[in-house]
């Protein structure tokens, strides 16, 4: 299976996010376990995440160091207008810019894993 997995939830929103951010983390593990392909997106609010993830006793940070290999990136214009550019920086991101959105630096393109047949779950 090809998979594709965009985190928009925003970690400033509480339980309910972080609940989202670890199913999203879960069903990447579970996949690459499996021996999918997967790629895992931060976008929107969810460009927040990867600083947060970072932190030492995080409950998610086991999880999240346990697919960090199939983390694509972070939406580059989500990361400038949720303030997160330093902590995908900091994270070891790179930023994904394929959907040229006028006024932007360009976001990560959802359409684009559709299009490419991929499996797109969006937490």
């Amino acid at each position: 299976m090809n998979l594709s997995i965009f985190v928009l939830s925003d970690p400033k929103a509480g339980e309910e996010a972080l609940g989202r951010v670890f199913n999203a983390l879960a069903v990447a593990r579970e996949s690459l376990e499996k021996g999918d392909d997967v790629a895992l997106v931060f976008q929107g609010a969810g460009t927040r995440w990867p600083a947060e993830l970072a932190k030492v006793g995080h409950p998610a940070r086991e999880l999240y160091d346990s697919v960090r290999a199939c983390v694509a990136g972070a939406s580059r214009a989500c990361s400038v207008v949720f303030g997160a550019e330093a902590g995908v920086k900091a994270a070891g991101l790179g930023t994904l810019s394929n959907n040229a959105v006028p006024g932007t630096p360009g976001l990560a393109s959802i359409r684009a894993a559709v299009a490419d047949g991929r499996t797109t779950l969006v937490f």
